[in-house]
């Protein structure tokens, strides 16, 4: 069994609007976000486990999507936690990638990540 890693940045800021009047994470305020994305599986007859290539395109495309946004306009980022965002990128390349082990959505300047491994079953 093989890993296969992409890693993209974007950023963006945003807001969490659920926070206590007067809490620092309920203004506005950004962040530079570092995405990974991990798929699992044995190489297919062309000795690849997925074509790197078409991941790194899936992964510009939500890159568009992400970089210098205001997170909450959004669809589905309305509370943009790494957790919220892990999920998000998830529900994207899941799709395409029946391999997908896991999303990790880290802040490196805070030393701070969080890693989706889909929806428990």
């Amino acid at each position: 069994m093989f890993e296969v890693h992409q890693e993209f940045t974007f950023d963006a800021a945003h807001r969490f609007p659920r926070m206590p009047e007067g809490h620092r994470y309920g203004g506005l305020h950004g962040h530079s976000f570092r995405v990974g994305v991990t798929v699992r599986g044995e190489p297919g007859a062309n000795g690849f486990v997925v074509d790197l290539g078409e991941l790194q395109q899936a992964c510009a495309g939500l890159h568009r999507e992400l970089d210098h946004a205001f997170l909450n306009d959004i669809p589905g980022l309305e509370a943009p936690s790494l957790e919220n965002i892990a999920r998000w990128v998830w529900e994207r390349l899941k799709p395409r990638y029946a391999g997908l082990a896991k999303v990790t959505v880290a802040r490196d300047s805070l030393h701070q990540s969080c890693t989706y491994l889909g929806p428990h079953t």
